[in-house]
């Protein structure tokens, strides 16, 4: 088996423009992204390549909502009344923390998870990781053309009520919220694993 080759050599490499796109990526805190946010061409432009992952079957196990504009805080107003409902005693912090959740970035992407119980060749984990690769590669295409993003989703992305506001169906949930905007600072990088440390060759046993 050859020697690992270094990470660092390949992404540094003249022909590695496409992994220094990935390398460079970096997740914008939500209070730090601000307008403009994107055009509806440049979201259509940043959903053609966040379609593109593996979908076993081609289920397409994933669609996509955007809020924007005023819609964000009656989102977060909503969302703000449904936790006073779950947690009466909760403190104005975390009520305020909820009515803005949704109303920093200018543009928040549900990505749904599409889980349909209509074809038991393909399990369900595999189309939820396909909409996960779907939020994932949404990052990317935002950070591709510009703009900050990142992925949240929190109590709202698993409560059944927040899932009805939304028009979620029986078999859908959150995958992610995806928050896009303008970065207002340069994200720092942070320590990252070290693929060495974490792979393994598999051998057979004898």
């Amino acid at each position: 088996m050859e020697p690992l080759t270094s990470v660092t050599a390949i992404a540094n490499s003249p022909s590695s423009t496409a992994l220094s796109a990935l390398d460079a990526r970096r997740s914008v805190p939500a209070r730090k992204l601000a307008e403009p946010g994107p055009t509806a061409s440049e979201l259509q432009r940043m959903l053609a390549s966040a379609v593109r992952v593996p979908d076993h079957g081609r289920r397409v196990p994933f669609r996509f909502l955007s809020i924007a504009g005023d819609a964000r805080a009656t989102l977060g107003d909503a969302v703000a009344a449904r936790g006073l409902e779950l947690h009466p005693d909760a403190d104005e912090a975390a009520v305020d923390k909820d009515r803005a959740r949704f109303s920093h970035a200018p543009l928040v992407v549900v990505v749904v998870a599409v889980l349909d119980p209509d074809d038991d060749a393909i399990p369900e984990q595999e189309r939820l990781l396909s909409a996960g690769c779907a939020c994932f590669a949404l990052l990317q295409a935002a950070q591709g053309l510009g703009f900050g993003a990142t992925w949240l989703t929190g109590w709202p992305a698993y409560d059944p009520a927040v899932h009805a506001l939304l028009g979620l169906g029986a078999h859908e949930c959150v995958a992610g919220f995806i928050h896009i905007g303008t970065p207002t600072f340069e994200p720092p990088e942070r320590a990252r694993p070290d693929p060495a440390a974490l792979l393994r060759e598999w051998v057979p046993a004898a």
